[in-house]
């Protein structure tokens, strides 16, 4: 007899890694519509491709990196769980199996490669991109998800907290998309605006909805820690949008749909590594904080000439740091998290300042480092960026159609 509470988790977990499938299209719309008219398939391409490239080297060696028996704490044993040889038959009965976990578990390594497209808009070539979402996979998430989600030396090393991925997912998509965009240079037509308001609209929809999967489902089953980390994601996207637009309120006078939408995902990203940690009030304090600081990161690098022009460098790595940072000070949790969280200003210890930004400090310079000289060495061996002649209209040059046939 198959326990109820073990097929409502189950039930919950395919629930969640539903709508996290979800937020591929929904990147790929929110990140199209910032794009250029004649670019913004190659976009959709480059944020969808990764559910092909990594899930086939996920399901083959990945989860092993990431999860299986530590080798030295630096990386999972590649041959566990290879191709799912060995997974526990618990699900024939009706109830929670691995193979679970394993679907979730591609979903998070699939969507963090696709994040650093944003490095790669409209200069790199399709082929040498999908030959990069595997290499950054094996040499960036998977070390990095074993250190966060596995046996790995940094979580044994350092005290620092990460509810769902405020590290290894975030930070690193945003750090090495930064390293990928400066490698590749500037487009010469970086002053290229957002084409099409509606599709980033919805997009920002999409990915919200599905962050609701993403942190939801971290809680591993239908509980209590479920339930409070769907809330918290819900209050810090809200007010998120507002600390964006806010500061573009101060800084230029006008509060704009971009800055909506870049405000929501700011507030998620920042809720990720928090989003067990705070109590109803800290998420909607901790959403109004990140979306007025990405803003700010989204100004500084747009005067530094950095050509990241989708923001994931500003949106995911700084937006992560200040989630990371706010549970060190204000972090309030005394039963949701496996264990009770206080933040510096209630009482809390020291420790947790210094282990999380080692934490931080480790995962962004590794994240960037490895980026760049991967790219670097891809671009010395097959020369990874397209022609000048061709960066206007990569839908068609790479692709051969056009997003939108007008006549």
């Amino acid at each position: 007899m198959v326990d109820p509470q073990e097929m409502a988790d189950v039930a919950w977990i395919l629930a969640a890694a539903t709508v996290v499938l979800l937020m591929f299209p929904g990147l790929a719309l929110f990140y199209g519509g910032m794009a250029g008219s004649k670019n913004v398939l190659n976009m959709f391409a480059m944020a969808m491709s990764t559910l092909g490239t990594v899930t086939i080297i996920y399901v083959l060696y990945g989860h092993g990196m990431v999860l299986g028996e530590s080798l030295g704490g630096i990386i999972g044993n590649p041959t566990d769980y290879f191709g799912i040889v060995g997974y526990e038959a618990s699900g024939l009965e009706g109830g929670f199996s691995e193979t679970l976990d394993l679907a979730f578990f591609t979903l998070f390594a699939c969507i963090t490669v696709s994040i650093i497209a944003s490095g790669a808009l409209g200069r790199m070539k399709f082929s040498a991109w999908l030959i990069f979402s595997v290499l950054w996979a094996t040499l960036v998430y998977f070390p990095l998800g074993h250190w966060v989600f596995g046996d790995g030396w940094m979580g044994n090393t350092f005290e620092f907290h990460d509810y769902a991925g405020g590290t290894a997912v975030h930070m690193a998509s945003g750090f090495g998309a930064l390293a990928l965009a400066l490698v590749l240079g500037k487009r010469k037509n970086m002053g290229e605006r957002p084409h099409n308001m509606p599709l980033v609209l919805l997009g920002a929809g999409i990915l919200w909805m599905g962050w609701f999967g993403f942190n939801g489902g971290t809680a591993e089953g239908a509980n209590y820690l479920a339930q409070y980390t769907v809330m918290t994601t819900l209050f810090a996207g809200g007010t998120g949008m507002l600390g964006f637009m806010l500061y573009e309120k101060i800084v230029t006078g006008k509060a704009t749909v971009l800055g909506l939408c870049s405000g929501i995902v700011a507030g998620l990203v920042a809720i990720t590594p928090a989003a067990d940690a705070v109590d109803p009030f800290g998420a909607l304090t901790l959403g109004l904080i990140a979306g007025f600081f990405v803003a700010w990161a989204c100004t500084w690098k747009t005067k530094l000439g950095i050509d990241e022009s989708l923001d994931a460098f500003a949106v995911h790595g700084i937006g992560g740091i200040v989630g990371a940072m706010f549970v060190v000070f204000f972090g309030w949790a005394t039963y949701t998290a496996d264990e009770p969280i206080r933040g510096i200003f209630f009482g809390g210890e020291w420790s947790l300042l210094f282990g999380e930004m080692a934490a931080i400090g480790v995962t962004c310079a590794y994240a960037f480092g490895v980026t760049w000289v991967l790219v670097k060495v891809m671009d010395l061996t097959m020369k990874i960026r397209v022609e000048e002649d061709a960066e206007e209209d990569l839908d068609f040059t790479l692709h051969g159609q056009t997003a939108y046939d007008i006549k």
